[in-house]
């Protein structure tokens, strides 16, 4: 990771100095804020977390209960989640305490003895390799706490806001803070009492009971399937042979989904209750947790699970619920104004737990608004982007809600209700894209392009993750994976791979070198005065030779920035192909040369050839209109870590 371009660091690295609202912060919550986040879960404290690198956005985030989470709730973290903890710098401190998936196994009636359960089957997790990250399980709260470390270390040095309840908002039509909360104390001297705070935005991520979803006139529309389930984190002692191996039990007392947990001694069960009478559904929550046991027994016969400790349990009913918006803008006004108040994860989606979906797409509902609010109230940005976020994030929700329809029903049949004895391990092997996160296609928009020169780099589908590839840092001669240099400060990422000439020859790499440098239709153009030349956009290269053959110093110098007080030339944005995995093959880059724009949120948002200078001018300046009237920001302060 780079630290020392402010001067020299011997401390911590990854605590960044304070700047902007971050120097002298208040403790106490302001009577006015930019961004006021409701709710600690994974949307709220991720949005948080990207926020905080924003240095001239006062940011706040509360919860009504006292202190962090500890216990309970999501655990399943899919490969697309961990790619994103890695842009916030903790994805190999996290797998390292999690427990990794690496296979799933089949447990079905024995065909002798169909009272008892034998295994039928094993399916790899990840059989083709799309991330280079595993499939964890790790408590819910410890993804919080990194989020939470990450906000507190960075230029805003942001923190939760505990011991406060949401109660209501309006909106009004003008002023600089037009939305106005009302809180109540829920802990300390002040319970009880109200609070008032005037915002320019709000994020609700206050959970399917979402009080802002109510504000806003939205409702959560779907159907119940009338089918319960127990959930709980245990202590056992226990013969069946795959307790520390994910499995999908079907017998014929039913259905378990076992989930072994970090640490190497827990696991979660969920166990299925049965169908649910419609007209007395809610009785099924009063289910203790000794008739979970007696049930999971049950389904596990000739096995045995002597529970030991029960760290956490709950029972709920499956449910697919959706908002038709994200945001307080009605369909009536939709073009005519801009939102104010948005929603994020349960507060806009609910669905099963079983596809380890809802911590993990809630996540990417915080990521998406985060950096849109920062650029716009930064004035990088027009208002018109936060439009995007309901266009984006509701039709994600509503294949999510496809998708887990489809897997529910299946966990929930009896064995003898498949046509096909491997039907429920062939849908697993089928789908894992989707939940694994990588099926996310964001329409052409103000932030996607067209898919018009897709051909010249195929790998790195418009409106998809950039999916990260091996290349050599030609500076240190480091082997790294491109996508593992992009930290989450809200920078667009440009990465130029060049035409097959070798730096300094004049090539088309070096004349749109020049024109990133030169050009006022440059987005580096917009970079405030008084920044760093990559405060907005984090400009590289990458060579089709090894690094051996690149002559860094012959490379233009746009690519090679310099940066912080002491004007340090970065070296590291400067690549070459790694022999063993050339991304150009990998990624079906053409030898021509291409652009790839990626957005702050790790989306591909442009994909063009060398010479598509016009059309990426005409693709950053509706995005850059405002920079005209923006005030300067606080030069680059984020940390750029790199493996």
């Amino acid at each position: 990771m780079q630290f020392h371009h402010h001067g020299y660091v011997s401390g911590d690295p990854r605590v960044q100095p304070a700047a902007g609202v971050g120097l002298n912060r208040p403790e106490e919550l302001p009577e006015e804020v930019d961004v006021l986040i409701v709710g600690t879960g994974p949307a709220g404290m991720l949005a948080a977390a990207q926020l905080s690198m924003f240095p001239n956005v006062t940011t706040r985030i509360i919860d009504r209960r006292p202190g962090r989470l500890t216990i309970g709730q999501a655990d399943g973290i899919q490969a697309r989640s961990v790619e994103t903890f890695q842009a916030f710098g903790f994805a190999e401190r996290i797998i390292a305490e999690a427990y990794r998936i690496t296979e799933m196994a089949f447990w079905k009636p024995d065909p002798a003895n169909h009272a008892n359960i034998a295994r039928a089957a094993r399916a790899v997790d990840d059989e083709t390799g799309i991330s280079e990250f595993p499939h964890l399980i790790v408590n819910q709260a410890r993804v919080l706490d990194y989020f939470a470390e990450f906000a507190a270390n960075s230029p805003t040095r942001l923190k939760p806001d505990y011991g406060y309840d949401f109660q209501g908002l309006t909106v009004a039509t003008e002023g600089d803070y037009p939305v106005t909360v009302t809180l109540l104390d829920t802990a300390g001297p002040n319970e009880g009492q109200e609070r008032i705070v005037r915002a320019k935005y709000v994020v609700g991520a206050d959970g399917a009971r979402s009080k802002v979803r109510t504000a806003i006139g939205c409702t959560l529309a779907g159907d119940q399937a009338n089918h319960a389930w127990g959930v709980m984190d245990v202590l056992a002692v226990t013969d069946f042979p795959d307790i520390r191996t994910k499995c999908a039990i079907q017998a014929e007392k039913g259905s378990i989904l076992l989930i072994p947990r970090e640490g190497g001694h827990l696991f979660r069960m969920y166990v299925d209750l049965g169908e649910v009478d419609p007209a007395t559904h809610h009785a099924v929550r009063n289910t203790s947790i000794e008739q979970i046991i007696t049930k999971a027994n049950e389904i596990l016969h000739p096995y045995t699970l002597d529970v030991r400790n029960v760290a956490w349990n709950s029972v709920y009913e499956v449910g697919h619920r959706l908002t038709d918006r994200f945001d307080d803008v009605l369909p009536e006004e939709r073009g005519t104004r801009t939102p104010r108040v948005f929603i994020a994860g349960d507060a806009c989606h609910t669905h099963s737990a079983k596809a380890g979906q809802g911590m993990n797409v809630s996540m990417q509902d915080g990521f998406n608004i985060a950096w849109k609010l920062g650029h716009v109230l930064e004035g990088r940005s027009p208002e018109s982007l936060l439009s995007t976020y309901s266009e984006e994030r509701q039709v994600v929700a509503k294949n999510l809600i496809d998708f887990d329809k489809e897997w529910s029903t299946m966990m929930a049949k009896k064995p003898e209700e498949f046509e096909h004895p491997s039907d429920l391990e062939d849908f697993y092997v089928r789908t894992a894209e989707f939940p694994a996160g990588f099926m996310t296609q964001y329409a052409p928009s103000l932030i996607i392009g067209s898919a018009d020169h897709q051909g010249v780099a195929s790998g790195f589908p418009v409106g998809k993750r950039f999916k990260s590839a091996p290349v050599v840092r030609v500076g240190d001669t480091n082997p790294i994976h491109l996508g593992h240099h992009a930290t989450a400060d809200g920078r667009w990422r440009i990465y130029v791979f060049a035409d097959a000439a070798l730096p300094g020859t004049d090539s088309t790499t070096d004349k749109l070198a020049e024109w990133f440098a030169r050009s006022p239709e440059s987005p580096l153009a917009a970079t405030p005065a008084g920044a760093d030349l990559d405060a907005w956009f984090d400009l590289k290269v990458i060579y089709q030779q090894p690094h051996t053959a690149v002559d860094i110093g012959a490379v233009p110098a746009v690519f090679k920035p310099q940066v912080g007080p002491f004007k340090l030339t970065d070296y590291e944005k400067v690549y070459a192909t790694d022999p063993a995995a050339d991304i150009f093959d990998l990624r079906g880059i053409d030898r021509a040369g291409a652009v790839v724009v990626v957005r702050p949120d790790q989306y591909v948002a442009n994909v063009l050839p060398l010479t598509g200078t016009a059309e990426l001018a005409a693709f950053f300046g509706p995005l850059l209109k405002p920079l005209t009237k923006a005030a300067p920001v606080q030069p680059r302060q984020a940390v750029a870590a790199s493996r």
